[in-house]
């Protein structure tokens, strides 16, 4: 699988109405755009994970071209101290989106599916946005960008 290039995001979402939660996944994918509706897995031994699928709503942020720090500081630090210097805004219904990433949706939490050792979030568009950075992209262990 590592030869296949993935584009890099973080899933986050606020849990008891005040503690943050997110972790790096680059298993991120469009299922349908009417309704609009996307899924991410999360891998089940993650610290964030029961946080992130008990969550009404969530936020995937699409990394931009120059977040690679973000990304392996989501994937690696400890989980409550993930969000601490990295920018970030609520959206319209509590969800955190990262500052500077080339996309982001806030979703609300269609279902949950197991798959192996992730849990598959199926979860329905309510509120979207881009900017002009380019994305990130994993491939061979490694983060890059597109060619242009």
């Amino acid at each position: 699988m590592s030869r296949f290039p993935t584009g890099v995001a973080v899933v986050s979402a606020r849990a008891g109405g005040s503690s943050l939660w997110g972790l790096t996944v680059n298993s991120f994918t469009s299922v349908s755009l009417d309704p609009p509706l996307i899924l991410v897995c999360i891998d089940r031994e993650a610290a964030s994970h029961d946080r992130l699928i008990a969550a009404e709503t969530f936020a995937v942020s699409v990394l931009a071209e120059d977040q690679a720090d973000i990304a392996r500081r989501f994937a690696v630090e400890p989980a409550e101290t993930r969000f601490e210097q990295v920018a970030w805004h609520e959206e319209s219904h509590g969800s955190p989106v990262l500052d500077g990433a080339a996309a982001w949706l806030e979703c609300r939490s269609s279902g949950v599916m197991p798959g192996g050792d992730h849990s598959i979030v199926l979860g329905r568009v309510i509120a979207s946005g881009s900017s002009d950075n380019g994305a990130l992209l994993f491939f061979r262990g490694g983060y890059g960008k597109v060619a242009t």
